[in-house]
C-alpha cells in the first residue's frame, strides 16, 4: 500500500524547505539582475554567462509558485527582477530573443533558438498574471506570435541543414506547445487557443506517435514519414514521457478521456522500452533501429527525463488508475531519491553515468537551471495531495 501523505509530505519539503531557498539565495545577480545558472554542487558561482531559456525559465518558476501556492513576496520580487533584466537585454529590441548574454546583458549568442522565445512566452505570461501587469502580458503575446510564426522553419537563417535535401520536422516544438498554450490561455482568444491546441495535439500524437513502434520520433519529415537516418531514428524518452504529461492535462481541460488513455499507454511504452534493464535508469538517446547512435552521452541517465516520468506515471495512476503507473513511479522515485537528490547539500544532481554514479556535481550549467527539479516536486506533491484524500477514486475529473 503506498502512503501518498508521506509522498506528499517528502515533496513538499524538498520544495519549499530545499530548492527554493537554494535559487533564491544562491542564483541572484544583485548587481547586475537576472540569475547565474552555473553552480556548483554548494551553489558556488563557476561561470556568469546568463542563458535566455534559464532566465525564463526561472521567472516562470517562481511567479507560478507566487500564484499558486502562496503569495511570497520574495518569490514575486525574484520573479520580477529577472523579468526585468530580460525586458531590457534579453532581446533585439523586436522580441527575437538571443540565446545567451554576458553577465552585464551583452548579447553572445544569437537569437537561433526557438526555446528562448517559448521560456519567455512563459516567463512573461505568468508573471503579468501575478502583477497584473499589462505591459508583461503584451511581452509574452507579441513572442508567442512570433513563435507560431516560425514553427514551419524555427531556426529561420540560423539554420545550418542545406536546404531541399532532407527537410525535415521535429518533435520538441509542438510538443512544448502544448504546454504553452495552456500556460498562456489567459491571455488568448478562445478560438485561436482551441484551434492551436488541436494542432499540437494532432502532431504530437498523430504525426510524432508512430503506432508501428509505439514509440514518439525525434524527427520525420515534413511529410510525417519517417526517416532512416541518425535524426530520422533517433528518440528521447523522456522527452516523450514529458509530452504525454502534457497532453493529459489538455485532454482534463478538453474533457476528453480517450485522450488522456492513449498518453498514459504511450508514457507506459516509452518508460518501458527505454528502461536500462541492466543499470536502471531511462536511457538519454535511443535508436529506433537499435543502430549506434550519434549523440555520446545516449547512455547517460538525466535528472530531467526521470523527474518528468515521476509526473507522467503519477498523472496516468490518478487519471486512470492504472496500476502499473503506480508501480512505475514507485519504481523510478526509489531510482531518483538514490541517485539524484543530493544527501548532503540543497538541489538535485543532473548527470549521472550509466551505472548511476554522479558525473557532474554542479547543481546548475548551460542546460540545468531553475525549472525541471521544483516544477517536478511542485506536480508531484499537488497531486500526491489530491491521491491522500481519495487513493482510489478516478471519476469526476472531466
Amino acid at each position: 500500500m503506498v502512503d501518498f501523505e508521506k509522498l506528499a509530505a517528502q515533496y513538499k519539503q524538498e520544495l519549499l524547505d530545499k530548492v527554493l531557498p537554494f535559487w533564491l539565495e544562491k542564483s541572484q545577480d544583485k548587481e547586475y539582475g537576472g540569475y547565474f545558472t552555473c553552480l556548483d554542487r554548494q551553489g558556488n558561482v563557476f561561470d556568469t554567462d546568463k542563458f535566455i531559456w534559464l532566465q525564463g525559465r526561472e521567472v516562470w518558476m517562481f511567479a507560478m509558485l507566487y500564484n499558486k501556492v502562496e503569495k511570497k513576496q520574495e518569490w514575486l520580487d525574484c520573479a520580477v527582477q529577472g523579468a526585468e533584466f530580460l525586458k531590457k537585454y534579453g532581446h533585439d529590441g523586436k522580441y527575437n530573443w538571443y540565446f545567451s548574454l554576458t553577465r552585464e546583458g551583452q548579447p553572445l549568442v544569437e537569437p537561433y533558438n526557438i526555446f528562448s522565445y517559448t521560456f519567455a512566452t512563459l516567463a512573461f505570461g505568468q508573471l503579468s498574471l501575478a502583477t497584473g501587469r499589462q505591459e508583461y502580458a503584451d511581452i509574452a503575446k507579441k513572442t508567442f506570435d512570433i513563435i507560431l510564426s516560425k514553427v514551419d522553419h524555427p531556426k529561420g537563417k540560423w539554420d545550418k541543414t542545406y536546404p531541399g535535401t532532407r527537410n525535415m520536422k521535429g518533435f520538441a516544438l509542438p510538443m512544448i506547445l502544448c504546454n504553452l498554450a495552456l500556460e498562456i490561455e489567459p491571455l488568448l482568444e478562445k478560438e485561436f487557443m482551441q484551434k492551436t491546441i488541436e494542432t499540437c495535439i494532432h502532431e504530437v500524437m498523430e504525426v510524432f506517435y508512430r503506432p508501428e513502434l509505439g514509440l514518439i520520433v525525434e524527427n520525420v519529415s515534413t511529410n510525417g514519414e519517417l526517416l532512416d537516418n541518425f535524426d530520422g531514428r533517433l528518440l528521447n524518452p523522456g522527452h516523450a514521457i514529458e509530452a504525454m504529461w502534457f497532453i493529459m492535462d489538455l485532454g482534463v481541460r478538453l474533457q476528453r478521456k480517450e485522450l488522456v488513455e492513449k498518453a498514459v499507454q504511450i508514457a507506459l511504452q516509452e518508460v518501458e522500452y527505454g528502461w536500462d534493464k541492466k543499470h536502471g535508469g531511462i536511457f538519454y538517446f535511443m535508436d529506433r533501429l537499435g543502430h549506434p547512435v550519434q549523440q555520446l552521452e545516449w547512455d547517460q541517465k538525466l535528472w530531467w527525463v526521470h523527474i518528468e516520468t515521476l509526473i507522467s506515471m503519477l498523472k496516468g495512476y490518478q487519471l486512470t488508475g492504472s496500476q502499473e503507473c503506480l508501480a512505475w513511479f514507485e519504481k523510478v522515485h526509489q531510482y531518483v531519491w538514490a541517485h539524484f537528490a543530493d544527501p548532503e547539500y540543497p538541489e538535485w544532481f543532473g548527470y549521472l553515468n550509466r551505472q548511476g554514479e554522479v558525473l557532474l556535481p554542479l547543481k546548475g550549467g548551460k542546460w540545468k537551471g531553475c525549472f525541471h527539479v521544483p516544477r517536478g516536486l511542485y506536480q508531484c506533491w499537488q497531486v500526491l495531495e489530491k491521491l491522500k484524500y481519495n487513493p482510489n477514486e478516478f471519476t469526476g475529473i472531466y
